[in-house]
């Protein structure tokens, strides 16, 4: 019998790692003669730089850069094997848990960090880079890491705009002289982990802005001032992609990396399972397993186990999900062909008690999982 184990981290509390080994421990004491191959995954969030560098036995780097509210913190990135692919994760530069809750603040909250990363990834003499967005703290619409490669962003009497996102009502003019030229060599793919555009009611400031720390007020006032940049730069280059799907990704990042950089913008978990050749770990599959710590309306905007499940529909095989929580666990069986689907939170076992022990109780349920299988679908 043939087993994928190939779940994303579940947030703050186990890597994509742990939840794999967690989950093998419960099937293999049920089925201890079989193939289990672990492929941890990111969608283009936290862990995506690990689950790239790992699977392609490619080297870590660790690069000192501005945080994402002045301070210096210690970034990792990582080479692909092919030693000419960089990958870097914004959530390193600039993520949210680098800000205390007191202190988020989107209006301050800079992305420069990450264009310090994009420098030293340059001066490693890549000629492509995979940038892995989602958790960030920052909703810049990438003005800060911009501002790092060279772009110039100026008011109406020619003044640089340095304060951050605040005082961007003020823009009139963008000077892009002083970009690195090693950029032009260089093909960007950035790794989105949702669909949303850069304003509007589905922007980036409306659905993830109060996460960030911004309020109503402040909210609206992010909207106007993303809405106020892209008009300036949808006038520079004569081409408006605002409400490109993912634009609004990593508080607008994907769209400064669509509107400067002519990235692409792809679906995070599919630049993964393509560079780990998901497709052939599929063959010969008895059984494939995925999962995150939420699974919610935003799961189907671009997150991990969707993707997974959108290649292992493909193939002959069964579908579990194992999640830290599951708004509707019957909904969402039904909405992607899943054949199981196991919420740890549940009305017997809180949040508060699945986080105090999150391994034992991701083997616990999983167990569970390993044993409706052996029942119900392991000879079929």
């Amino acid at each position: 019998m043939k087993i994928v184990i190939a779940p994303d981290s579940f947030k703050e509390t186990l890597s994509a790692s742990d939840v794999a080994d967690a989950i093998e421990v419960s099937f293999l004491d049920l089925f201890p003669d079989s193939e289990i191959f672990k492929l941890p995954i990111a969608d283009g969030g936290e862990g995506t730089v690990d689950v790239l560098v790992k699977a392609t036995k490619g080297h870590f780097f660790s690069t000192k850069i501005t945080g994402p509210m002045g301070e210096t913190v210690n970034a990792n990135w990582g080479i692909l094997g092919n030693s000419k692919t960089a990958v870097i994760e914004v959530a390193q530069a600039c993520g949210l848990h680098l800000v205390p809750l007191q202190k988020r603040n989107p209006m301050l909250a800079s992305s420069f960090g990450v264009g310090e990363l994009i420098l030293a990834a340059l001066n490693e003499g890549v000629k492509h880079i995979i940038i892995g967005l989602g958790g960030s703290s920052t909703n810049d619409g990438g003005i800060g890491f911009l501002q790092a490669i060279g772009v110039r962003f100026l008011d109406s009497s020619g003044n640089e705009l340095i304060e951050g996102v605040s005082i961007f009502n003020a823009l009139c003019e963008i000077d892009m002289r002083s970009m690195d030229p090693r950029l032009k060599g260089v093909r960007f793919e950035i790794a989105c982990d949702v669909d949303n555009p850069l304003t509007g009611p589905q922007g980036a400031s409306f659905i993830f802005g109060s996460q960030k720390g911004a309020n109503e007020e402040m909210i609206n006032q992010l909207d106007s001032i993303l809405n106020h940049y892209s008009n300036i730069v949808s006038n520079k280059f004569t081409n408006n992609v605002s409400m490109q799907p993912s634009t609004g990704a990593a508080g607008g990042m994907g769209y400064g990396f669509l509107a400067f950089l002519g990235a692409e913008l792809k679906s995070g978990i599919n630049i993964v399972l393509e560079k780990l050749d998901f497709n052939q770990n599929l063959l010969g599959a008895d059984l494939v397993i995925t999962g995150e710590g939420r699974i919610d309306a935003q799961s189907d905007r671009g997150k991990a186990p969707i993707g997974v499940i959108d290649y292992a529909r493909k193939y002959k095989c069964s579908i579990f999900v194992i999640a830290g929580s599951i708004q509707d666990s019957e909904a969402f069986k039904k909405k992607y062909g899943v054949n199981e689907a196991y919420s740890i939170v549940s009305s017997e076992l809180s949040l508060e008690d699945a986080l105090e022990h999150p391994t034992e109780n991701l083997i616990a349920i999983s167990r569970i999982a390993a044993q409706d299988f052996k029942r119900n679908y392991a000879d079929t």
